[in-house]
């Protein structure tokens, strides 16, 4: 009986959310430090399990759309839109107080074929291709104006080694594709701000290659706010010290950066990246933890989780935003990447909703920041 009494004059004093009842999430642990996200599927936004989308809604103070906000799935043919799921990702932000982020406007995957090719079925023009970028890019930042804070507006345009990806964009148009996707975006909505994404920003040549081209653009007159660097990581890779050197470039480049897709796969890896095109084939020695991950491997990546996370808030001076990639391990799409079927245990919700102990530690860590 005392203890129902003082837990009612807990509640009377200080509500049901009071913060000797309510459990601290990651959000607020960090709050003042930098956003902390995570990608949303659309069944979280339609509430099709709602116990997903009551934790997307609790636990985070931004999202990103994993997928309706591509170009294929916004923009599937000429002059044909499709905005419900976009429109429904939005409202959900909104009605939960989150920064919303636009992902992403010009990539060479999940777009498309039309998009490059003309009525003659030969390849577009450099002016015709360059219209069709203005058009999508003005319909679709346009239709968000003042809603989405900031977009990721050209999405892996350089190779692990510094070169340009020879997609069609830069067939067509050369690496100035970039300078008129910012500022087509940018015209869009004076007010976004505007990113660059990649994967393996930690390797040099890559990251340097990427610190040119904000030099370049930032030259040239065009807004570029941060470099949003994917994160998507190995139990050995990046190294720390890799990914420190990347976060001293591109501070000292005069951009903050943005942890835009983080998760850390605990599966062996055939290669190092996060290159969607590569596929590998199954082996029960690249999925060791179908029945569970035993104690030893576990503390293993937890410790990883914690290093990288103490990194991120060592630098949260120019880290605006710290994204996951999927709310869940149940959800993640490294399950099937690159290896079909595998079962991966990347992301900071187990299978069950639950969060992992890991968490407690970061809201700890997070505190001592």
């Amino acid at each position: 009986m005392r203890i129902k009494t003082i837990v009612a004059a807990i509640t009377i004093i200080y509500g049901t959310t009071s913060p000797i009842m309510a459990q601290k999430t990651l959000a607020e642990a960090t709050r003042g430090k930098f956003l902390f996200g995570v990608a949303v599927n659309m069944q979280q936004v339609k509430g099709v399990n709602p116990i997903e989308s009551d934790l997307v809604a609790k636990e985070f103070s931004a999202i990103v759309a994993e997928n309706c906000m591509k170009p294929q799935p916004i923009h599937p043919e000429e002059n044909k839109y499709f905005w419900d799921d976009a429109d429904k990702l939005v409202a959900f932000g909104e009605k939960n107080k989150q920064v919303v982020t636009g992902h992403c406007l010009m990539w060479h995957s999940q777009i498309g074929r039309w998009f490059f090719v003309g009525d003659s079925g030969k390849t577009v023009t450099p002016e015709v291709l360059k219209e069709r970028m203005r058009q999508h890019i003005y319909e679709v930042v346009g239709r968000y104006k003042g809603r989405v804070k900031g977009w990721d507006v050209v999405n892996e345009a350089f190779e692990d080694d510094g070169t340009y990806r020879k997609s069609k964009f830069f067939q067509i148009l050369g690496k100035d594709f970039i300078k008129y996707a910012f500022q087509f975006a940018h015209e869009a909505d004076p007010n976004a701000e505007l990113y660059y994404n990649d994967y393996n920003v930690e390797i040099p040549a890559k990251c340097d290659a990427i610190v040119q081209l904000v030099k370049e653009l930032k030259t040239a007159g065009y807004r570029i706010d941060a470099v949003g660097s994917q994160a998507h990581m190995h139990m050995d890779s990046p190294t720390l010290d890799e990914t420190e050197n990347s976060f001293i470039k591109l501070k000292a480049a005069g951009v903050k950066i943005l942890i835009t897709e983080w998760d850390i796969s605990i599966l062996p890896s055939p290669y190092s990246g996060a290159n969607i095109s590569a596929n590998f084939k199954y082996s029960k020695e690249m999925d060791p933890y179908r029945e569970l991950v035993p104690d030893s491997v576990q503390m293993k990546w937890n410790k990883r989780v914690l290093d990288m996370f103490g990194l991120f808030l060592k630098y949260h001076d120019v880290i605006d935003r710290v994204t996951i990639w999927s709310l869940t391990d149940n959800v993640t799409w490294l399950n099937n990447f690159p290896i079909r079927g595998r079962k991966d245990y990347p992301v900071l919700f187990d299978r069950n909703n639950q969060r992992k102990s890991v968490v407690e530690d970061m809201i700890k860590l997070a505190k001592k920041h």
